[in-house]
């Protein structure tokens, strides 16, 4: 089925799911009801009543009733006044809205009824009611009018919908897989990260030692990498000045999602929302030279944006964030070469992770919304050209897309199929033609003299820790290779006695003399629950301990089984067991090296 045939399917049933709604709950207020990826959702204003999971049967009882009688969508148009009073005398204040928004554009204001339910509504849809394939409800959540939170939160139903069964039924099977990779449930299980709500505040992390063990293994990938490819590390404040903002730009575009002012008695701060404003003043700390270009000013800074606490999803959306960022400043004769090195930079990461399911989006200006960009259309023609010109010469797959940039300039996003089946923007790459003339970015060129044509490369290849470490927990599933993985080596007593007792604690301070996360289950549980322990823990190396082990002093070896084609007991001793694992760390291998 062709896809604007399957958003016709989707469309429709989210104007059923409202009929349904309205006739359960008369007097609802009706919202918007698009199709989107997978499905449909409908928002509706109930007053004081409260729609959960447990009225879904009744809503989809109502829906197959309208379904079964296969009413015809009938499509018309209405002038403006036939169109107020409609909404007026249906007392639907936000449809009303809308026809105010519709009647200002010059725009069609446009219905579709079926049956005695009649909605505004651009369209398309199918024929009748009857043609509308399998659906399912799923969830309901809150959402602001319009995306708005100073307006009115509404109820917003959403729902998946297939042209067959049979691909319903595959979808939902699906789905049910992918939760066991949720990284929310596998970050609770491991006990990675929490949440505090009540005392803290939503959308802030708390990493809890094992997951601050991975946080702080990415950060010493990239410090690794970075210092191959020539960053300079840095490290900025938390807040700044509002002058630093201003100057920047981003108080005039990016005020919404940046913390309200804090006035203090020398002036007025802002949490810092990003890390580029400070590195440009890092670049103004002395007079610069050509021979210093390109000047690559690296920094995992922490950020924090005002979301919408609806907005807010585990690791994914969050309201502090630790950036993988970094600044390159260069000459225009620069930007080709510095832009395919973070390409190339980006990809080694990750194929490093096993991450093969991503593409790259050439995000570009609309010169239609100059109120969202810089007005320079020329300094635009010349960025996105490059950009496109270093996508091709690279080979790499990448779609265009208008109206997707930064207000600065033009960007590449790294896109990701999550194991999920979400598409994600994992990192991006900018390119800024802003910069040098905000913040009066020069440097002496050859001759001696000025040239203020400084070109900023913004990038963040890892994105940010508590997005990347989300994907990497449901790529993984929970099951990290060696160099990531939390805990690496779990001994497992057999009993208590002195020798085995012994033997343990001269394997544990070998194994933490030579950096291994190690730990010992001396605890009273059956040896079998130790096992299946260890294997619940996702841990990538296990061994019991007894006599006689403590006699041959070689250990048996239980290999994680996504690790090793079976789960082979091998024995080494102490001494090569450890050498494998601190190796297989070092190198960050995928897979056992024993």
């Amino acid at each position: 089925m062709k896809k604007e045939d399957l958003e016709k399917i989707r469309h429709s049933l989210s104007h059923i799911m409202a009929a349904a709604v309205v006739k359960l709950w008369p007097g609802a207020k009706l919202g918007i009801g698009p199709s989107i990826e997978d499905g449909f959702y409908y928002d509706f204003d109930l007053g004081d009543a409260k729609i959960s999971e447990e009225d879904f049967p009744r809503i989809e009882k109502e829906m197959r009733k309208v379904i079964a009688e296969k009413l015809d969508f009938i499509h018309s148009e209405k002038d403006y006044d036939e169109a107020v009073a409609w909404a007026k005398d249906n007392d639907q204040p936000y449809k009303l809205e809308l026809i105010e928004e519709l009647r200002s554009a010059n725009e069609p204001i446009s219905f579709y009824a079926s049956g005695d339910f009649t909605d505004l509504c651009a369209g398309p849809h199918v024929a009748n009611t009857g043609e509308v394939g399998a659906f399912k409800l799923m969830r309901v959540a809150g959402a602001y009018w319009r995306g708005d939170e100073k307006n009115p939160q509404l109820q917003r139903i959403y729902g998946v919908a297939f042209e067959t069964d049979e691909k319903l039924q595959a979808y939902l099977l699906q789905l049910e897989e992918a939760k066991k990779r949720d990284h929310r449930k596998i970050g609770k299980e491991m006990e990675l990260y929490f949440i505090d709500d009540e005392m803290v505040g939503k959308g802030l992390i708390m990493w809890l030692p094992n997951g601050t063990v991975m946080r702080d293994q990415v950060e010493a990938l990239a410090k690794e990498k970075e210092k191959e490819y020539g960053y300079e590390r840095v490290v900025s404040p938390h807040l700044a000045k509002e002058k630093l903002y201003k100057t920047s730009g981003h108080l005039p575009y990016y005020q919404d999602d940046m913390y309200p002012a804090m006035v203090m008695d020398d002036g007025t701060y802002y949490l810092k929302a990003m890390n580029c404003p400070h590195h440009h003043r890092m670049f103004q700390f002395k007079n610069r030279s050509y021979k210093e270009m390109p000047l690559r000013l690296a920094e995992y800074g922490m950020c924090y944006r005002n979301e919408l606490s609806g907005t807010l999803a585990g690791l994914l959306r969050v309201r502090g964030l630790a950036m993988n960022d970094a600044h390159i400043y260069c000459t225009k004769d620069q930007i080709k070469d510095e832009f395919r090195s973070v390409l190339r930079l980006t990809k080694e990461y990750f194929d490093l992770f096993g991450l093969t399911y991503y593409w790259f989006r050439l995000s570009k200006w609309d010169p239609n919304h100059t109120d969202k960009y810089i007005d320079e259309p020329e300094n635009w023609q010349f960025t996105e050209s490059i950009l496109r010109e270093v996508l091709e010469s690279e080979g790499l797959p990448f779609q265009e897309a208008d109206d997707e940039a930064a207000f600065y300039g033009p960007k590449v996003d790294v896109q990701f199929k999550s194991a999920l089946g979400r598409e994600e923007t994992m990192s991006t790459i900018q390119l800024d033609f802003a910069a040098k003339k905000r913040f009066d970015l020069k440097y002496i060129d050859e001759t001696g003299a000025e040239n203020n044509e400084v070109f900023v490369i913004h990038r963040a290849p890892l994105s940010v820790h508590e997005r990347l470490l989300a994907f990497l927990i449901e790529h993984y599933a929970g099951k990290f290779p060696v160099w990531l993985a939390p805990e690496q080596l779990r001994l497992i007593k057999v009993k208590d006695d002195p020798k085995i007792d012994k033997f343990a604690s001269e394997i544990l301070e070998l194994a933490k003399e030579k950096g291994i996360r190690v730990s010992l289950d001396d605890s009273n549980n059956s040896v079998g629950k130790k096992i299946r322990d260890a294997e619940i823990a996702k841990v990538p190396y296990s061994v019991v301990l007894g006599e006689k082990e403590v006699e041959s002093g070689k250990l048996p070896v239980r290999i994680r089984t996504d690790l090793v084609v079976k789960n082979a007991a091998t024995e080494l001793s102490s001494k090569d067991l450890a050498d494998a694992i601190v190796a297989e760390s070092t190198t960050r291998v995928n897979k056992s090296t024993l």
